[in-house]
């Protein structure tokens, strides 16, 4: 890349009033933008148990935290799959100096890898914005990945609970897509576990917390005390942005009982 950007700040940057919104929290400094936030990362990184012997490939890894915290375990390789070009430059620049590490510029559903060429895939707040067919795709394309006895994990949005009404789903996921700005089609955990099976995965554990993305709390526990105040600050100086945040929390506050973040880990068949 031949500049350096802001913090937080997307390579390509739309409206405040039409920005995706994960990209605004980003630009606002949020660093950690899973729906069960840090702690179910570690939760699905310590069932996945990535260790010397892995090769570890991520799906959309996003600003590179989670990678951070999977290359603690000095997998034998890893390979970041980012859809985006701009970013996935920006995170080969960012681990140029580790040589175990890849950026690839390339789509979770057709990465472009070689069959059966990780121990180890994951990702974190992608499969939930995409449709059902890529869906399946991108699982697929996990599987296609993984060697016999690989684990898949995945940290998603839920539907509370398993026998909840197709019209209520359906609001959930219409009053999600308008208030984030991105089609939103979060799933039931039975919902999940099905999709897995008919890709050839066997779910193993299964890791639910609450989503309180944009809740004081978890923000704090997620960013830490200083972070937190710089979000808050640069919230309160950008009255668009400040308006979107509220609209967000807004939704995740009517939908409250019917939403939860959950964390799957499986194997492959």
């Amino acid at each position: 890349m031949t500049e350096t950007l802001p913090a937080g700040t997307h390579p390509k940057t739309p409206p405040t009033e039409k920005m995706p919104g994960h990209m605004l929290l980003a630009r606002l400094g949020k660093k950690v933008l899973r729906p069960g936030g840090l702690e179910l990362t570690e939760r699905m990184l310590a069932a996945l148990a990535i260790g010397p012997d892995d090769d570890v490939v991520e799906f959309a890894p996003g600003r590179g935290a989670t990678a951070r915290l999977a290359l603690a375990g000095h997998p034998r390789s890893y390979v970041g799959i980012e859809a985006d070009a701009a970013w996935a430059a920006r995170l080969a620049e960012t681990f140029a100096g580790d040589a175990s590490v890849r950026m690839e510029h390339a789509n979770a559903g057709a990465t472009g890898l070689a069959d059966a060429t990780a121990t180890v895939v994951y990702g974190e707040a992608m499969l939930t914005m995409q449709s059902t067919e890529q869906k399946a795709r991108i699982v697929s394309e996990a599987c296609r990945v993984l060697r016999s006895g690989g684990r898949y994990g995945i940290h998603e949005l839920c539907i509370v609970p398993d026998g909840i009404s197709d019209d209520a789903k359906a609001a959930i996921r219409r009053d999600l897509s308008l208030s984030i700005h991105v089609g939103a089609r979060p799933l039931t955990e039975a919902e999940w576990r099905e999709l897995f099976d008919e890709s050839g995965l066997t779910i193993e554990t299964v890791e639910e917390a609450p989503m309180h993305l944009l809740e004081p709390r978890r923000v704090v526990r997620d960013e830490g005390l200083w972070r937190s105040l710089g979000i808050a600050r640069r919230a309160l100086g950008d009255r668009a942005a400040r308006k979107r945040i509220q609209e967000m929390r807004k939704v995740f506050h009517k939908h409250a009982d019917n939403l939860a973040a959950v964390a799957m880990v499986a194997v492959k068949r």
